[in-house]
């Protein structure tokens, strides 16, 4: 069994979507791909072919594609998006919190996820980033401060939901 550091948290349904996408780039994509190289050969004289190449090329990230995603599925952790140690209404996974931040007097909402589903764009944060690891087991009027590649950050937890 892999150690925890070589462990992907994601919830079921993260899950669902890459054992989805996994079949499909097994059976349908392998397939289209394997149909450009056998067309590609067609056109003769491999050495000089650049639809050959492009179409192996593309077989390659595939196959890394597939390999990537098997990793994924097989040291994948669901998580339960509920730390039973934590009060209930403190930040953990799953949580959404809003934060105010101190230093430049503005307000901005998180959604502590796991690793895999993090996308910061879209206000979902890792619990391993230094902000989401920073708000866990704060609860709404705790200050805290959070050391990020930027330097240090205060924020002061504002609200916090749990579903």
């Amino acid at each position: 069994m892999a150690s925890n550091s070589n462990r992907y948290k994601m919830s079921q349904e993260r899950l669902e979507e890459l054992k989805k996408e996994l079949q499909y780039m097994e059976t349908v994509r392998e397939k289209e791909v394997s149909e450009q190289i056998k067309e590609a050969r067609s056109f003769g004289d491999l050495s000089e072919n650049s639809e050959y190449d492009e179409a192996k090329t593309e077989q390659g990230k595939l196959y890394s594609k597939i390999a990537e995603y098997k990793d994924l599925i097989e040291h994948a952790e669901i998580v339960d998006n509920v730390d039973h140690n934590l009060p209930k209404d403190a930040v953990t996974l799953g949580s959404k919190v809003t934060v105010k931040d101190l230093d430049d007097d503005f307000e901005e909402e998180y959604e502590i996820v796991g690793s895999q589903e993090a996308n910061p764009r879209e206000g979902r944060i890792s619990d391993d980033s230094p902000v989401g690891k920073g708000l866990i087991g704060h609860r709404a009027g705790d200050a805290v401060t959070v050391v990020t590649p930027f330097g240090e950050t205060h924020l002061e937890v504002i609200s916090v939901v749990n579903d």
